[in-house]
């Protein structure tokens, strides 16, 4: 049982739209990063080998900011959290291959850092969830 403090606190609009944009957080402070700083995102798609780069740049730069918006006002959620996750999901393998790295530290590091992402997708479920619940209510 909640206990009613809690239980009120959790029912206010406002704290749901807080909670959305902590979730969020990664993906719109990094859009906007990629926007302040366009020739190093550019590079950083290239580090990866990801072609053509500009075209990559730019759905990143969308699926970042534009599902951010949309999770955090509560229109779309599951077409914007599915994005962000499926995104999140590919990224994480891409930058962080723990199965191929030796040196056991580096490996660790990296493992963890992939969860982490998973974590962020499984976040992004329950909101998509919650979603449709307060649609349906």
């Amino acid at each position: 049982m909640t206990p009613p403090m809690i239980a009120k606190l959790l029912a206010y609009r406002w704290f749901g739209v807080f909670a959305r944009a902590l979730l969020t957080l990664p993906y719109w402070a990094s859009g906007t990063a990629k926007l302040a700083d366009i020739g190093s995102a550019l590079l950083e798609v290239q580090k990866f080998h990801l072609h053509p780069a500009p075209v990559v740049l730019s759905l990143s730069i969308l699926i970042e900011i534009g599902g951010s918006i949309a999770v955090i006002i509560g229109r779309w959620t599951w077409l914007a959290a599915g994005a962000q996750g499926v995104f999140t999901i590919l990224a994480a393998l891409i930058a962080y291959p723990f199965w191929t790295l030796s040196d056991p530290a580096l490996r660790f590091n990296s493992r963890n850092a992939l969860l982490e992402h998973v974590g962020l997708v499984g976040g992004l479920m329950l909101a998509a969830i919650l979603a449709g619940q307060e649609r349906r209510s």
